[in-house]
C-alpha cells in the first residue's frame, strides 16, 4: 500500500510564469523572485505552450529540454527550465488547458519540476500529473513553506481529491497503484450510493462500474458526484501522436509479453501528422524532426500489428497519398460509438462522441496504457451543468455560434466549468442535426469540461441505422436519458433566437464576442487564411454551410479574395464523398478553395492552412485558438458560414 508518511522537500528554485516576460527572463538568468500575491501570473497556459505540437514527436526524456518553450510565443528558450534548476512552476488560472497530451507534464517532470502551483488546474492535465507523480496544488500558501525549506507531507497534495486519486498520488503514479489493485492489495472505495435520480452520464457510469476488478463484475444501483471508481470501457482509441508513448509505458509497466485485452474494442488512428511533410519548416528538418516524426507511425504500426488492433491509416488515390481514412472523432461518430457507451481516447476532443448519447472523454498516455490491460479507466463522478436550448437559430447562426456564446460566459471564463459535464437539452437541441450537436459536445472541453453529452433520440437511431445497418430497435435499447428530477450543478437557459454570429478573438476559445460588435470596432480586419476543417468544422453539415456561402458568391461573380487562402478539409472520406455527390467539390474549386483530405492538419500546426508569420490573420472553424496552436499568427474562431464569407470578402465578414 502507499506510504502516507511520504514527504516532499524542494531544494531547487521556483519559476513564476508572470505576465511580464522580462521577469521570466530574469529568473532564467538566475534571479529568484519572492512570492508576491499581487504579481499577475499567466492564465490559460495550454498544453500546446508547454509542449508545442512538434515537441510531441518525442516521447522520452528528450522532452526535458523543450518544457514550456511555447509559452506566449517563445519566452522560455530550449533548455531554459531544465538548465535553470527549477523544481516548482507557478502560474494563474486554467493551467494545462487544451490537448490531453501527456508529453506536457512529462516534459516538466523530466526537466526537474516536482510541483505545479496554479490558481486552477484543468482536468486532463491534472489527472496526467497524478498518473506520472507530478504533484499539483491550488494552495499558494505552499510556496511559503517551500521558501522555508519545510518537509511537506504528500498528504497536503491530496486534499480535495477523491480516494482513488489520493491513493495514486501517494503511490507515486497510476502504474504503481494499479499493480497493487490488480493483485488485490489495493481496493477502490465501495460505491454504496443509494438509488437516486441520475443524469445521463451518472447512469452510464453506474452501469459500467467495476465492482470486482478480478472477476469483472459490473454495475451499481447508483452513483453521485464525487464518487470515485473504475469503469469498463466500450471503445478505447489512440492516435499516432500518443500510441508510441502509451506503448512504451504499457511494455514497461506490464512486461514485454503482455497483450492488449479485448483488442476488438481498441483502435488506432494515423490522423494527426498525415500532411506534416507539406508544412514542416526547414529549421525543424535540420533538427531531424522529419525523421523523428516518421518513427511515430512506424512504432504505432508495429504495436497495432503485434496486438491485433484495427488501424485506421492513410488513403492513397491514383497511387498518391491523399490523407487519412478519417479524423478519429469523426470515425467514432460514423462507425465506433453507440448510445450508452463509455468511450476513452487519447485526445481531448473525444467528447465529440457525446453527441451519440455516450460518455466520451479524453485521457493521457498512462491512462490508456493501463486501460489496454485493465479495460477500465478511473473516474470521479463529475457534476453536470445543464443547458436548456429553446427557440430557433436565426439565419446565419449555427451551433458553432451557440458554443462560442456559451463559452464566453463568466462561468467558463472564470474556470467554474473545469471538470464538469455539459449536458444539452431542449427543443433547440432536438431540432439540430447530429453534426450540429457534435459541434456542441466537441467543444465542451474548451470550457474546461470533462465532456459534453446530448440525449440520443430518433435522429441518432436513424443515423446509425442508415450508416451501419444496425437495427433501429437495437439502437433504441441502448438509449439513456436523464431523470426528470436529476440534480445539476447549475442550469442555464439559452434562447437561440437571441444568439448572434460569434467570433472568439485570438488566444482562447472563451474570448467570444458578437461578430457585429467586433466589426463595429474593426471593420477592416483583413485576412490571410480562412480555414474550414478539423473534426469540429469538417462534418457534412459544415460542408453544406461552406457550399451555401460559396455558391452565392459564384452566382454573384465573386470568389475567394485575392491574397486570401481558403482551405476546406473533410473530416472523413465519407464526408468527402458526400461533398462530391452533392457537387460541392466543383463549387469549392470554382470559388478558389484548396481542398484537403482528412487529417488533423492545420488545427495542430501539421498541415496546409498553418500560418508562418506572427502578423498573419486566420479565421478558422477549428475548436481552439491557443497561442501557437495553428502557427505564430492570430487565429479568430468562427462558424463555417463566417469562414466562407470572410474568405470571399477578404476580411472578417458576416455570412449575409
Amino acid at each position: 500500500m502507499p506510504d502516507p508518511q511520504k514527504t516532499l522537500k524542494i531544494t531547487g528554485r521556483v519559476l513564476y510564469l508572470t505576465e511580464d516576460p522580462e521577469l521570466i527572463e530574469r529568473q532564467l538568468a538566475g534571479e529568484d523572485l519572492a512570492h508576491d500575491p499581487g504579481r499577475k501570473l499567466v492564465d490559460s497556459i495550454s498544453t500546446d505552450e508547454i509542449t508545442p505540437g512538434w515537441v510531441c514527436y518525442y516521447y522520452d526524456e528528450t522532452l526535458a529540454k523543450y518544457a514550456l518553450i511555447g509559452l506566449r510565443g517563445g519566452v522560455i528558450p530550449q533548455g531554459g527550465v531544465q538548465g535553470g534548476g527549477f523544481q516548482v512552476v507557478v502560474s494563474g488560472k486554467s493551467k494545462g488547458c487544451g490537448s490531453s497530451r501527456e508529453q506536457a507534464p512529462y516534459a516538466e517532470v523530466v526537466a526537474g519540476i516536482k510541483l505545479v502551483v496554479a490558481e486552477s488546474i484543468e482536468k486532463i492535465y491534472g489527472q496526467n500529473c497524478q498518473n506520472i507523480g507530478l504533484l499539483t496544488t491550488t494552495d499558494f500558501s505552499i510556496l511559503e513553506r517551500v521558501a522555508r525549506g519545510e518537509e511537506i507531507p504528500v498528504s497536503e497534495f491530496t486534499k480535495g481529491l477523491d480516494a482513488i486519486s489520493a491513493a495514486i498520488v501517494e503511490a507515486g503514479g497510476l502504474f504503481a497503484y494499479n499493480k497493487e489493485r490488480m493483485a488485490g492489495r489495493a481496493s477502490p472505495p465501495v460505491v454504496d450510493t443509494p438509488k437516486r435520480p441520475m443524469t445521463i452520464v451518472e447512469k452510464i457510469i453506474a452501469s459500467h462500474a467495476i465492482v470486482d476488478a478480478r472477476s469483472g463484475k459490473l454495475g451499481v444501483p447508483a452513483v453521485k458526484p464525487g464518487d470515485a471508481l473504475f469503469i469498463r470501457t466500450d471503445v478505447r482509441f489512440s492516435h499516432e501522436y500518443v500510441t508510441p508513448m502509451a506503448a512504451a509505458l504499457f511494455k514497461a509497466g506490464f512486461g514485454e509479453g503482455t497483450k492488449v485485452q479485448a483488442p476488438e474494442s481498441v483502435y488506432a488512428f494515423r490522423d494527426h501528422l498525415t500532411f506534416l511533410d507539406l508544412v514542416m519548416p526547414r529549421a525543424h528538418r535540420e533538427m531531424g524532426l522529419d525523421t523523428q516524426a516518421k518513427t511515430l507511425a512506424t512504432v504505432q504500426q508495429s504495436f497495432a500489428d503485434s496486438m491485433g488492433l484495427r488501424l485506421y491509416g492513410e488513403v492513397h488515390r491514383d497511387g498518391q497519398l491523399v490523407g487519412s481514412e478519417a479524423i478519429c472523432h469523426n470515425m467514432v461518430i460514423e462507425e465506433l460509438g453507440m448510445p450508452g457507451d463509455v468511450i476513452a481516447g487519447t485526445d481531448s476532443h473525444t467528447c465529440m462522441g457525446g453527441a451519440l448519447g455516450a460518455f466520451a472523454f479524453g485521457v493521457g498516455s498512462t491512462d490508456m496504457a493501463n486501460a489496454w490491460f485493465t479495460r477500465d479507466v478511473r473516474v470521479r463522478v463529475p457534476e453536470t451543468v445543464l443547458f436548456r436550448l429553446t427557440g430557433k437559430m436565426r439565419p446565419g447562426v449555427c451551433a458553432k455560434d451557440v458554443m462560442l456564446h456559451i463559452l464566453s460566459r463568466p462561468f467558463f471564463r472564470g474556470g467554474d466549468g473545469i471538470g464538469k459535464v455539459l449536458e444539452f437539452q431542449g427543443p433547440g437541441v432536438s431540432a439540430m442535426p447530429l453534426d450540429e450537436r457534435a459541434t456542441l459536445t466537441n467543444m465542451a472541453v474548451e470550457a474546461g469540461g470533462f465532456t459534453g453529452v446530448i440525449e440520443a433520440d430518433e435522429v441518432v437511431v436513424d443515423f446509425i441505422h442508415a450508416l451501419r445497418g444496425t437495427p433501429k430497435e437495437e439502437v433504441r435499447e441502448r438509449l439513456v436519458t436523464s431523470d426528470p428530477d436529476a440534480r445539476y450543478f447549475a442550469t442555464f437557459d439559452i434562447d437561440l433566437d437571441a444568439v448572434e454570429p460569434m467570433v472568439a478573438t485570438p488566444g482562447d476559445p472563451r474570448n467570444g464576442v458578437p461578430l457585429a460588435k467586433l466589426l463595429a470596432e474593426s471593420p477592416e480586419l483583413k485576412l490571410d487564411i480562412a480555414y474550414g476543417g478539423s473534426c469540429t468544422g469538417g462534418k457534412k453539415a459544415d460542408m453544406d454551410m461552406y457550399a451555401e456561402v460559396l455558391r452565392r458568391a459564384i452566382e454573384r461573380g465573386e470568389r475567394v479574395a485575392e491574397g486570401v487562402q481558403l482551405y476546406i478539409q473533410f473530416g472523413s472520406q465519407r464526408i468527402r464523398k458526400y461533398a462530391e455527390e452533392r457537387g460541392y467539390l466543383e463549387i469549392f474549386e470554382k470559388a478558389g478553395a484548396h481542398l484537403v483530405d482528412p487529417s488533423c492538419g492545420a488545427c495542430i500546426k501539421a498541415g496546409p492552412g498553418v500560418s508562418d508569420k506572427p502578423e498573419q490573420v486566420t479565421v478558422s472553424a477549428i475548436n481552439r485558438n491557443f497561442p501557437g496552436r495553428s502557427g505564430p499568427g492570430k487565429v479568430y474562431l468562427a462558424s463555417p458560414l463566417v469562414v466562407a464569407a470572410s474568405a470571399v470578402a477578404g476580411r472578417l465578414a458576416a455570412p449575409d
